[in-house]
């Protein structure tokens, strides 16, 4: 696969604007908000999350690499040679580096779907607002917005259920475009050289 292939892809998980699926939020059952509760509890209890991950481009192209996520604020999201594409978050903001052209774009979280997933108390209500939720076999879909700029767009978490685990999220961009990244080999708990985040760090440029 081509390089620039895959900076589309990258770009649409992070930085585009997204297309909403559902503008405002939908009426909720009684266990539709007993599962809301799971899904806040467990994303608050996770604290770091290392996993290889697979990501299908709005275009059907293929890429793998390795995501680190520690809660709260931080993430490192690289892909596999020979592509030379790394994001890195931290402190409210973000990076994107091209290494073979070694050129950074900087973006803010609170303007992208990782704010949600980053946030030092993730609560699905209040500003981020649940615009649909179903379920499948052994598997909970929730969708997500936020409440102040739903044209912003939406994102779906896919949870594994019982026990209860984030396998998957997706993000559909103003062309109606869908990027999906599913999450394998994941490894909750343990500690990660904080150099792994450092937006600062010049070797992220080397």
């Amino acid at each position: 696969m081509k390089r620039r292939a895959l900076l589309v892809p990258l770009a649409a998980l992070c930085l585009l604007p997204l297309a909403v699926a559902h503008a405002q939020g939908v009426a909720l059952s009684a266990r539709d908000r007993a599962d809301i509760t799971r899904i806040e509890a467990y994303l608050n209890n996770l604290r770091t999350l290392r996993a290889r991950f697979l990501q299908i481009a709005p275009e059907g192209g293929l890429s793998e690499g390795t995501l680190w996520l520690q809660r709260p604020g931080r993430m490192r999201f690289e892909y596999d040679p020979p592509t030379q594409l790394l994001l890195v978050a931290s402190g409210g903001n973000g990076l994107f580096y091209d290494k073979s052209l070694k050129q950074v774009s900087y973006f803010s979280l609170s303007t992208t779907p990782l704010g949600i997933l980053l946030a030092e108390n993730i609560r699905l209500a209040g500003d981020v607002t649940v615009a649909g939720l179903h379920r499948l076999p052994g598997q909970i879909h929730v969708t997500m917005i936020r409440t102040r700029a739903p044209a912003e767009g939406s994102l779906t978490l896919v949870f594994a259920d019982d026990p209860l685990s984030l396998r998957q999220w997706s993000v559909i961009d103003a062309q109606q475009r869908e990027t999906r990244v599913s999450l394998f080999k994941a490894t909750l708990g343990g500690q990660f050289d904080q150099k792994l985040f450092d937006t600062a760090d010049p070797t992220l440029r080397e």
